[in-house]
């Protein structure tokens, strides 16, 4: 195996890739904590539901809205997927931060977001 550190739009991953590997899986790799970049103008808020709440959360990466796991109202834990983006044929889980409940999505299906833009909010 070897280990490589890759930077893409600013966010550092560190990968692992095993050679000779036949099976065709991927282990997944949990990426370390970097340091956010200052974020862009946040994407338009097009199904804004409900009051904003105090805990921001925001996309990753740049990419376009896939899916929309949570609904306002509902109550997450910390690590529960609450939008889904797709980035180069990729779904990427956006968590929430921490124990809570969800105060808005402001994001629908299809929309395209950049890193850092606002998706949702919670209390």
């Amino acid at each position: 195996m070897k280990n490589y550190t890759i930077t893409v739009n600013g966010n550092v991953y560190d990968v692992v890739v095993e050679e000779g590997a036949s099976s065709g899986a991927v282990a997944p790799v949990k990426a370390p904590a970097v340091p956010k970049a200052a974020p862009k103008a946040p994407a338009a808020a097009t199904a804004t539901s409900g009051a904003a709440g105090g805990v921001k959360i925001e996309a990753g990466a740049a990419g376009k809205v896939f899916k929309i796991e949570g609904k306002v109202g509902q109550a997450v834990k910390k690590g529960d997927a609450v939008v889904i983006l797709e980035a180069m044929k990729m779904e990427i889980p956006v968590v929430a931060p921490q124990d809570g409940t969800i105060a808005s999505i402001n994001v629908g299906v299809g929309d395209p977001v950049e890193a850092g833009a606002l998706l949702a909010t919670m209390n």
